[in-house]
C-alpha cells in the first residue's frame, strides 16, 4: 500500500499535472483529510466516484514519478546537501583562521541558496 505521506509530496510535484477537480478532490483528501463521504457530499457525486478518482490519481502520480523522477531526484539532492555540510563542517573543525572558517561560512551560505 502507498503511503500518504508519499502520496502528499507527489501531489506537490505533480499536483499541477492532474486536472482541477482531481486536484482539487486529492487535496482535500490528503491535505485536508476529508472522508470521502464528505468529498462526495461537497462535490455533489458518488462516494464511489471519489474513490475512483483517489485511486486514478494516486495511479498517474506514481507514473509521473516512475518517469519524470522528480521526488527522487529531490531526495538526492537534500541527501548531498547533507553530505557536504558534513564535509564541510569537519574541515571548519580543523581550521583555525577565523578567514577561513568565514570563507567556509560563504561557502555553506552558498550551498543553502542553491538547494
Amino acid at each position: 500500500m502507498i503511503e500518504r505521506f508519499e502520496i502528499t509530496i507527489l501531489l506537490d510535484f505533480y499536483g499541477d499535472l492532474l486536472t482541477e477537480k482531481q486536484r482539487e478532490i486529492m487535496e482535500m483528501y490528503f491535505n485536508d483529510d476529508l472522508s470521502l463521504a464528505e468529498i462526495s457530499e461537497n462535490n455533489n457525486t458518488s462516494r464511489q466516484a471519489i474513490h475512483d478518482i483517489i485511486k486514478r490519481c494516486q495511479k498517474s502520480l506514481l507514473d509521473y514519478e516512475g518517469k519524470l523522477g522528480l521526488m527522487k531526484a529531490n531526495n538526492d539532492m537534500k541527501a548531498k546537501k547533507k553530505e557536504l555540510f558534513n564535509k564541510i563542517e569537519s574541515l571548519n573543525d580543523m581550521i583555525d583562521d577565523s578567514e577561513l572558517r568565514n570563507k567556509i561560512e560563504e561557502i555553506k551560505s552558498d550551498i543553502n541558496d542553491l538547494f
